[in-house]
């Protein structure tokens, strides 16, 4: 029996979408006011789903104060008030969309989650925009 554990986070950064080996009005095109070139922000909110089997000598599928601990290190210390294009070495050379981010937050978070268990990322960018990534 498999058992899906969440824990929610929150973090605020800024970002601008744009390609470097684009000309200014080919980003402004495509990415409108997202590639504001004094950048703009959101307050991002993360669910992070993790799935297994509950261990029978604990009760827990996962120790949520862990799951707690691997957000606030992997995504929350990292990213939060922080220029993403310019502070968060991820973005260096990749676009900080919401697709890409959940992408990247994965990533930061399948290294040290046991691969026993499934990981979903969903990132809400806005309240209605939001990117869910399962690793597929």
């Amino acid at each position: 029996m498999k058992v899906t554990v969440s824990r929610s986070a929150h973090f605020n950064a800024a970002h601008r979408l744009y390609r470097k080996d684009w000309p200014d009005e080919r980003n402004q095109a495509v990415f409108g006011k997202c590639s504001n070139p004094n950048f703009h922000g959101h307050n991002y909110e993360l669910i992070v789903n993790v799935k297994g089997e509950i261990d029978p000598e604990t009760g827990y599928v996962m120790d949520m104060k862990i799951l707690k601990d691997i957000i606030a290190q992997e995504v929350e210390e990292p990213f939060d008030h922080k220029n993403l294009n310019l502070e968060v070495p991820d973005f260096a050379d990749l676009n900080p969309t919401a697709e890409n981010i959940a992408v990247v937050i994965w990533n930061r978070l399948r290294r040290r989650i046991e691969n026993t268990m499934e990981l979903e990322v969903v990132l809400y960018e806005t309240p209605r925009n939001f990117v869910t990534y399962k690793g597929e």
